[in-house]
């Protein structure tokens, strides 16, 4: 009997692990077959398990645990490396809400929702650290379709107060993956994305589990104004650009609306030169300067 209790108790901290608001124990508990049944039906109603068909992101070209390696699973752990670096608050300098990491791009179809994805599944590879994945483009959401899952409540329900965390984070059979939705469309999202529930959640998120990183696909940075507000809150801003699309002053633009954000990363997508992924990346903090991915590797 005490296995099935110490079974319900370890699901019970892989729940607050991967987000779960959940309760502790009555300390008064005598009875351990009433108390383990309590423990096991507690932790069923405070998840949502959703199994991802590996095969098929697989074949939509994003990075799943059973792939073989490959040139983009090489870009991007060294992509990865700096970003999880600067979260466990091992880099140069301290930064508030490191583990909070904003993927975005200036304009619509550079990347930044694959990027966002890729960059979460390859986190989660690693040995110490969850990630979390935020769906927070919650004008055009995209996540949630590209995993093949369909909408559900999410981020802005729990901004609006219909919802807890736990009633909505989506487990995944990627262990170390859980998934954030956007949540039902609400005219005011703009607001509720800079209202004090909003600063309260982004707090609790970054400062509950120090292994957790937190991955938010954003809005691009000229089209809407969720992204900026959404900016002010984060640690890392991951801008993805299209190589030969996109134009440079977009760019500049987009870089001068998240002035205020003490780290940016820079990854050029679709770069030339890569015929067997038909991606390239390269990265550089602030805007002067940038690497190839094979200068970036040996950087690294």
């Amino acid at each position: 009997m005490s296995s099935l209790i110490e079974q319900a108790a370890q699901r019970l901290e892989q729940l607050r692990q991967a987000g779960a608001n959940v309760p502790d124990l009555a300390p008064q508990a005598v009875d351990p077959v009433a108390d383990s049944v309590r423990v096991a039906a507690e932790s069923q109603a405070l998840s949502r398990r959703v199994d991802l068909d590996l095969d098929m992101l697989l074949a939509q070209g994003l990075l799943t645990p059973n792939a073989p390696r490959s040139m983009l699973a090489d870009q991007y752990r060294v992509i990865k490396r700096p970003l999880i670096k600067n979260a466990m608050g091992k880099g140069a300098e301290t930064i508030n809400h490191a583990n909070l990491i904003m993927v975005t791009s200036a304009l619509p179809g550079e990347g930044k929702s694959f990027t966002s994805l890729n960059l979460a599944m390859s986190i989660a590879a690693e040995m110490d650290n969850t990630v979390m994945l935020v769906d927070a483009d919650v004008a055009r959401p995209s996540v949630l379709r590209m995993l093949g899952l369909p909408p559900g409540p999410g981020l802005l329900d729990i901004l609006e107060e219909r919802a807890s965390i736990s009633d909505v984070l989506l487990r995944t059979n990627i262990d170390k993956l859980t998934v954030l939705p956007s949540g039902t469309p609400h005219p005011r999202a703009t607001e509720l994305l800079a209202s004090d529930a909003m600063t309260a959640l982004l707090n609790d998120m970054a400062e509950r589990y120090s292994d957790r990183i937190i991955i938010f696909d954003s809005p691009p940075l000229l089209l809407t104004t969720e992204s900026r507000v959404l900016a002010s809150h984060m640690g890392q801003i991951v801008v993805v650009v299209h190589a030969d699309k996109t134009l440079q002053s977009a760019v500049q633009q987009a870089l001068s609306t998240i002035d205020t954000c003490p780290l940016k990363l820079m990854i050029l997508n679709h770069a030339r030169g890569n015929a067997s992924t038909g991606y390239g990346y390269g990265y550089g903090y602030g805007y002067g300067y940038g690497y190839t991915h094979d200068d970036a590797a040996k950087a690294a």
